[in-house]
């Protein structure tokens, strides 16, 4: 009898952690669309000839790549702008639908999945041994805006048919905004990957 039940104990220990493994990735990709999506719906201040507002959403985006990595800070992106699209009001300005994946800010809400990987990408792998280091988390944090920005500059040139000059003084008012966001980005993924060591590791 009991030498019967013994093959079955590893496969029921080894099946757990797995089930638990998912779940924790579910609940992390899940947290960190909420908190975009919060990030976002928080004030808004126009800024610049462009309509298109300062938020912090940025700062949601890029802290979802750089704490949890390539793949689920991407996913985290992908499900914000997913509940975006099916019309719940968590784009800038309390708004929501497809529409504003064509309008002047598009550029930047396409960007932003990209830009999350990205950062992601470099805290995970590039930086693997110093990632606790906020100094090396910011270079990441820095690689998205300027990656989210570029889009963003195209996007505007598109929409207001305007030359490539006007998109980037659009664009401009945008960066200070937006280091000092990767700034506060940094110091929290680092200290969180300190606190949890694991966290990209897993």
């Amino acid at each position: 009898m009991t030498m019967a039940e013994t093959p079955a104990s590893p496969e029921v220990t080894s099946a757990a952690p797995r089930r638990r493994s998912t779940a924790t990735d579910v609940a992390l990709v899940a947290a960190f669309a909420a908190l975009i999506a919060a990030c976002t719906v928080i004030g808004g201040v126009p800024v610049g000839g462009a309509g298109v507002d300062i938020t912090l959403q940025t700062f949601g985006v890029l802290l979802a790549g750089c704490v949890l990595g390539a793949a689920r800070g991407f996913l985290a992106v992908v499900v914000y702008l997913v509940l975006g699209a099916i019309g719940l009001p968590v784009f800038a300005g309390h708004t929501g639908g497809l529409s504003a994946f064509t309008g002047v800010s598009a550029g930047y809400l396409w960007s932003f999945p990209v830009a999350a990987l990205l950062a992601g990408f470099l805290v995970q792998y590039v930086f693997r041994a110093r990632r606790t280091r906020a100094a090396f988390v910011f270079v990441a944090a820095m690689a998205g805006t300027a990656l989210n920005h570029a889009c963003g500059i195209v996007g505007m040139k598109l929409y207001l048919d305007s030359t490539w000059e006007q998109a980037i003084k659009f664009d401009a008012p945008f960066w200070v905004g937006d280091i000092v966001k990767a700034l506060l980005v940094a110091i929290v993924a680092a200290e969180v990957h300190r606190a949890f060591p694991r966290l990209l590791g897993r």
